[in-house]
């Protein structure tokens, strides 16, 4: 992990297309601004870490629910 200190308005680089700048350092909390492509997904990371577990669980198959959806498609064909 690279560990950096900075003040306002300073920036780091990061590659050659995202920048990020110290905006306000205000009550222990940092505000930060990220310059990027449109195309890069940013997240905070707490909400990505919710996007991949949700992402996770969604691609677990519980077998009962397996078995369900198998009677449904043999009942749906005879029908």
């Amino acid at each position: 992990m690279l560990v950096l200190t900075r003040k306002v308005g300073d920036g780091i680089l990061i590659g050659d297309d995202i920048l990020i700048r110290i905006v306000e350092i205000k009550g222990g909390g940092v505000r930060i601004g990220i310059e990027a492509p449109g195309d890069k997904k940013i997240y905070r990371q707490e909400v990505y870490e919710r996007i991949t577990e949700e992402n996770r669980e969604a691609s677990r198959w519980d077998m009962v629910d397996l078995d369900t959806l198998s009677q449904n498609l043999i009942i749906g064909k005879k029908q």
